[in-house]
């Protein structure tokens, strides 16, 4: 009798905390409440499908509190099952505090449906094993379970929306260490094959190339940009209907390439002996000819002039000004790259310098140096960008493009430098707008005149599709103005050309329409 009086205590206890919690959207449209939370583990089930007309048996994963003596069970669902409805009145049969116990589910699903007047609806259901105590009626603890009917007869104990499971392996030939510029292909294993999608290789946090398509469960990708040093490779799949997944990273040594060494050779003309203020030449030859650089002459520990650009291989410098006396020539080349060629110096050659026996005239000879300007100028100032496509996870718009030649010019005296940076302003079609923060850059040096010594900007990432008026966080976006390339001190004069590679991220809530932005190119 004690039984009996407890089951419809709790029953009624059960159905007031379902009415208490908060109604969500089920399947197929029906009001689901939440079902109460496993406060003490889960369930298992006997089968891993079944019928309406079956009544399982499920096994707690661990004993009920040592508070209660006896336990229900309860099934919420859509519909009629929103408060829970009784599968297994409160019982003690088979309880246990101690450990897991079975607990069998009194009526089947179509019985518990017909005993109160509902039907089975399509989706998720919830199994609740509440432990009680059976004389307070109280619930102490539950455990759950999910289960989903995929017709209004058959359930199964899976989600049968949920994607399915990935792996992703990265392998990289050839076996590091390898030389910066070699070719090097990585390729991607996604399991299972018949996963369909696209793998993201990346170097750390940078993504290398454009996503690759997977094909029978490989994607490859080939690139001789790896930069020097330690990089972190890894392969990132992702697709319609499967669960993404990323590759164990791959530690891949990237060395410098090795310097080509130089010999330098110095000849003086007239060999032996001189006589003051007659004109002395000293000529540099330096091999591989094809060695860029300049060759700094020398007296002794002293520099003799400035230094001079190698040419074919050859450098001369031509001076009357040498002092009375024994003197040392030398010359030492400087490679505009120190990274292509080693620098190298000649042996000494001696000269004997004579006084001057006769007399003499001079002429004082003049010239001046123009000031020479800096100049930069884009021949195509149009840059259309592809329409932005969803991301995969849906979050975004992506587009990406690349900025027209920047041709750069400096004929300025001294030979100073200079800095190239960017600023973009708000993207717009009139009344509305994308922040230009979403906007990044890869700086690239197209080409260049041989002695300039040029080095391209950081690249700057978008900021990740922040609305009109956000400030963009630290480091992200051209809403800043952003270095492009800069040439060193005496590594400026000439011509250079230059690039960037584009990245623009679109807020989903963007206003379909042509968005225009100006990006302001400042040469200093």
């Amino acid at each position: 009798m004690r039984v009996n009086i407890s089951a419809r205590r709790i029953v009624g206890g059960a159905v007031a905390i379902a009415a208490a919690t908060a109604a969500t959207l089920g399947a197929a449209g029906v009001a689901l409440a939440d079902a109460p939370a496993g406060t003490l583990g889960t369930l298992t089930v006997s089968k891993h499908t079944g019928l309406d007309v079956e009544a399982p048996t499920f096994t707690t994963s661990a004993g009920c509190s040592t508070n209660s003596d006896g336990y229900s069970l309860f099934v919420y669902g859509p519909g009629g099952f929103a408060n829970g409805l009784v599968g297994t009145p409160v019982t003690d049969f088979g309880f246990s505090t101690s450990g897991g116990f079975p607990v069998v589910q009194g009526q089947s699903f179509k019985d518990i449906a017909l005993d109160n007047s509902t039907t089975i609806a399509v989706g998720k259901y919830t199994i609740v094993v509440n432990c009680v105590d059976q004389f307070a009626a109280e619930t102490k603890g539950t455990f759950t379970r999910d289960l989903w009917f995929t017709s209004a007869t058959a359930w199964q104990d899976t989600d049968p929306n949920a994607q399915a499971v990935t792996s992703t392996a990265l392998s990289v030939a050839p076996a590091a260490p390898v030389v910066q510029g070699a070719n090097v292909t990585l390729t991607a294993t996604v399991t299972p094959a018949t996963a369909a999608g696209t793998v993201q290789f990346k170097d750390g946090a940078g993504n290398l190339g454009n996503p690759v398509a997977v094909v029978n469960g490989v994607a490859t990708l080939a690139t001789t940009a790896l930069p020097t040093g330690t990089r972190s490779l890894t392969a990132s799949f992702s697709g319609a209907g499967y669960a993404t997944s990323t590759s164990p990273a791959v530690s891949y040594q990237v060395n410098a390439p090795a310097a080509t060494p130089t010999t330098t050779a110095l000849a003086v003309s007239p060999s032996g002996t001189a006589s003051a203020y007659s004109p002395v030449t000293l000529s540099a030859t330096v091999a591989p000819g094809a060695a860029a650089g300049s060759v700094q002459f020398y007296d002794g520990a002293n520099v003799l002039g400035n230094p001079v650009t190698v040419s074919a291989g050859a450098a001369t410098l031509t001076t009357s000004t040498l002092a009375v006396g024994q003197h040392s020539f030398s010359a030492k080349f400087v490679p505009a790259n120190a990274a292509a060629y080693v620098t190298s110096t000649s042996a000494n050659v001696a000269l004997e310098v004579t006084p001057f026996a006769g007399v003499t005239a001079s002429e004082n000879i003049t010239t001046t140096v123009l000031a020479g300007e800096l100049l930069i100028s884009v021949a195509n100032q149009n840059v259309v960008l592809p329409s932005p496509v969803m991301a995969a996870d849906g979050s975004l718009l992506t587009t990406a493009g690349s900025l027209n030649p920047i041709k750069v010019t400096d004929t300025r005296a001294g030979n100073p430098g200079w800095n190239v940076s960017g600023q973009v302003s708000d993207f717009s079609n009139g009344a509305n707008t994308i922040n230009g923060g979403n906007l990044g850059w890869t700086p690239k040096l197209v080409d260049k005149s041989a002695p300039q010594n040029i080095t391209v900007g950081a690249a700057v990432n978008p900021a990740n599709a922040i609305a009109p008026g956000a400030s963009a966080p630290a480091g992200l976006g051209l809403a800043s103005a952003r270095t492009l390339a800069t040439a060193a001190a005496l590594g400026g004069n000439g011509t250079a050309n230059l690039s960037a590679d584009l990245a623009l991220n679109v807020p989903t809530s963007t206003v379909a329409g042509t968005y225009s932005a100006l990006l302001t190119l400042t040469a200093i």
